[in-house]
């Protein structure tokens, strides 16, 4: 998932992928931790997603107190 696909989403489905996120990363701690863990670049994958999410949310939330 690319920053453009974010940006054309609305807050609320932002936020709905955020925890979406957070629960994939979840999951792939204790999997991780389990040793069921198939590929670990997927952790960071998540991570750095999330990141991007949250970026976006930020940057939506400056443009709207902006005007």
């Amino acid at each position: 998932m690319n920053a453009s696909e974010l940006r054309d989403m609305t807050p609320d489905q932002l936020r709905d992928k955020l925890a979406d996120e957070k629960k994939t990363s979840f999951n792939l701690r204790f999997q991780a931790a389990t040793g069921a863990l198939e590929n670990p670049a997927q952790i960071r994958a998540a991570r750095r997603n999330a990141a991007r999410i949250k970026t976006i949310l930020n940057e939506k939330a400056a443009a709207a107190a902006a005007e």
